[in-house]
């Protein structure tokens, strides 16, 4: 797993956008697996992947397992999701993700 450089582009954006929520639940906000596939189906995988801070370059380019930490609920950035996914970046040892999601907190929160 690496990070995903363009999804943590489009999360800076978004976030200098103010198109964040800063008190969510995560588990809550995180989009389920009928909101992916909708959004799959009108979007495709390439911003389907934009929402994901990492990227399994060894899974085929058309797999939910393609991408890994998601962020976001496909219109904002969610400040639970970030710290979700720095969490368990830290957890599996994936450095550069963790890194980037403290960027993005750190802007969020800025």
């Amino acid at each position: 797993m690496k990070l995903n450089e363009s999804a943590e582009r489009k999360a800076t954006d978004l976030i200098k956008s103010h198109q964040y929520v800063k008190d969510s639940d995560w588990s809550e906000a995180q989009p389920s697996t009928g909101e992916e596939n909708d959004y799959l189906n009108k979007h495709g995988w390439d911003e389907y992947g934009q929402w994901h801070l990492g990227i399994h370059e060894d899974e085929s380019k058309e797999t939910k397992g393609r991408f890994g930490f998601p962020y976001g609920d496909f219109r904002r950035v969610h400040h639970s999701g970030l710290i979700a996914a720095k969490q368990r970046a830290a957890q599996q040892g994936y450095g550069d993700i963790e890194a980037a999601a403290d960027r993005l907190l750190k802007l969020l929160e800025g």
